[in-house]
């Protein structure tokens, strides 16, 4: 079946045939539609356009895990450390990202993967992932603003933090209450800013390696002293060069959490059953392209003292290079486009938290206030939830920005692989239903062949990073209260309320896969489709490729 508007989903005779196949659920309101929406709740179906879902799915990939994190992980790695760790969370992530694409465009729905694990697994599990977005969400926007404070200490080190962080918070908070095409726009932008950026950093390495720095030539003299791996705390031996590896496994994850929200904005998105395969199909290219690492490794030291987080500053190992090669000026130009990538990313966390909490209120999972929009479709009581939380980020003025921006990352990480993990096993479900029921495949927008085996592969690995994520707290004279909670606290806490609403819903289990709702909703997201007007000259039809 194709998938013009004019054509209806419906299962066919075939599809109703297999076992245990039921149709598409009734809903007991008459008010409410088939994504649980009433009436003033409802989002705009057409406020991101195609060029702002593609940007935010780039803004959701490069952003203050890039910039300042780098600089922890070559620390603790080692220049072929922090290559290995980033190949290795990247090929995690496009693992994750090609059976998330599968299930979000072919039912793009309010809420995204929190919705869809109501329909594929059960409420609880989407209680349970739903509310653990939305904290990771809200806890990470503190992160970035305690970011965009530690890149500003750059210029103006004896200032107070907290003024840099009342800036980053009015802009990020405007941007927000805009309205969605408003973010939509700015993210755009934004994004343009962060590519031109690290394209000519990469560009630039490039140059300072081969000898346009007062240092001559580089080659690859830092990956033979300090040396190619980093003895994670003093840890002789291979087991010392394997931690230093693993450390940066770790802290990379921070780098790649936000590449799935696009799943959330789908939402809002025109056409986002067209939209999306062509963003997610081309996530590797980003994946690949704007993780300058081999860069980094190549042009800065392991053993810069200015690259560890400390109590008060930090300093990107892209501008500690630059400085290094005694290119003047250059290092607060890139420093500036670093805070406007750490306000960029505050932005998408107060969207992606304002609409995670939205998708939890009409899946019945939060209160229904929080479902409540304006007539533009802003969900503002959602938003001020996200602003009034976001003043945690002043905990950095006492305890200090860089201490602070890893308590912060550390909970962002965990939250964001049970996630990830959640989201593989989504698929598995889902895979598992649409071979039961006879599914028509044809009706797929977007597909993988290996999207069963990448889903395993993303539930494995997730499992293992978080198993062992805080294992520096265990090594001798290296124990950390603070640390031990913000590496550990996300995945008791997913288990109690997991196992509280599985409780008060009776004990239910699982929705088995016969009888999972493949249909509702889609049909009303197909009817929603508009043609996109074709290129007029060969500029538009640059753009549109672009």
């Amino acid at each position: 079946m194709s998938l013009h508007s004019d054509e209806k989903i419906t299962p066919s005779a075939e599809e109703k045939a297999g076992p245990g196949f039921v149709e598409s659920k009734e809903y007991a309101d008459a008010d409410t539609n088939a994504f649980g929406q009433k009436d003033g709740e409802q989002l705009r179906h057409d406020a991101l356009l195609p060029r702002h879902v593609a940007m935010i799915s780039i803004g959701g990939v490069i952003g203050t895990g890039l910039f300042i994190g780098t600089g922890n992980s070559l620390a603790n790695g080692g220049p072929v450390g922090l290559w290995l760790g980033y190949i290795s969370m990247a090929t995690v992530c496009y693992a994750m990202m090609q059976p998330l694409g599968i299930m979000v465009s072919y039912m793009p729905v309010p809420g995204g993967h929190i919705k869809l694990a109501e329909r594929f697994i059960s409420p609880s599990m989407s209680f349970a992932m739903g509310w653990l977005y939305w904290f990771n969400w809200t806890i990470i926007l503190p992160a970035e603003v305690t970011a965009a404070a530690v890149l500003i200490s750059f210029w103006s080190p004896d200032t107070s933090p907290a003024i840099w962080m009342s800036i980053a918070l009015l802009v990020i908070i405007g941007i927000n209450f805009l309205g969605t095409r408003a973010f939509g726009e700015c993210e755009f932008w934004f994004a343009s800013i962060k590519i031109i950026c690290i394209v000519g950093l990469i560009i630039l390495s490039f140059a300072i390696d081969v000898g346009a720095g007062d240092q001559g030539v580089l080659g690859f003299r830092y990956w033979r002293r300090p040396g190619p791996f980093v003895f994670y705390n003093g840890v002789p031996g291979s087991l010392g060069q394997f931690l230093g590896y693993w450390s940066v496994l770790i802290n990379s994850a921070f780098s790649f959490i936000g590449t799935e929200i696009c799943a959330i904005a789908a939402g809002e998105a025109k056409n986002p059953r067209k939209t999306l395969p062509k963003a997610i199909s081309r996530v590797w290219v980003r994946i690949l392209g704007f993780y300058g690492t081999l860069a980094i490794s190549v042009t800065c030291p392991s053993n810069e003292p200015d690259l560890i987080l400390g109590s008060k500053t930090a300093r990107s190992p892209f501008v500690i290079a630059i400085k290094l090669a005694g290119i003047k000026t250059l290092p607060s130009i890139v420093n500036a486009c670093f805070v406007t990538s750490a306000v960029s990313a505050g932005s998408s966390d107060l969207y992606t938290s304002s609409r995670a909490l939205y998708g939890l209120a009409i899946a019945g999972q939060a209160p229904r206030i929080f479902a409540k929009t304006t007539k533009g479709g802003l969900p503002w009581v959602a938003l001020l939830v996200g602003v009034a939380i976001s003043s945690l980020s002043y905990m950095s003025v006492s305890a200090g920005g860089g201490k602070v921006f890893g308590w912060f990352s550390n909970l962002t990480s965990i939250c964001g692989m049970l996630t990830w993990t959640c989201i593989g096993l989504l698929y598995i479900r889902f895979h598992a239903a649409i071979k039961v029921q006879n599914f028509d495949q044809s009706l797929l927008p977007f597909k993988h062949k290996g999207a069963i085996f990448l889903a395993w592969y993303v539930v494995i690995w997730t499992s293992l990073i978080m198993l062992f994520c805080g294992f520096h707290v265990f090594l001798a004279g290296n124990w950390d209260l603070a640390t031990f909670i913000t590496s550990y606290l996300p995945i008791p806490l997913f288990f109690i309320l997991l196992g509280v609403t599985w409780w008060r819903d009776g004990c239910k289990a699982w929705v088995r896969p016969e009888d999972m709702d493949l249909y509702s909703g889609v049909q009303e997201i197909i009817d929603a489709e508009v043609e996109e007007p074709p290129p007029k000259n060969l500029w538009e039809k640059i753009w549109q490729k672009v």
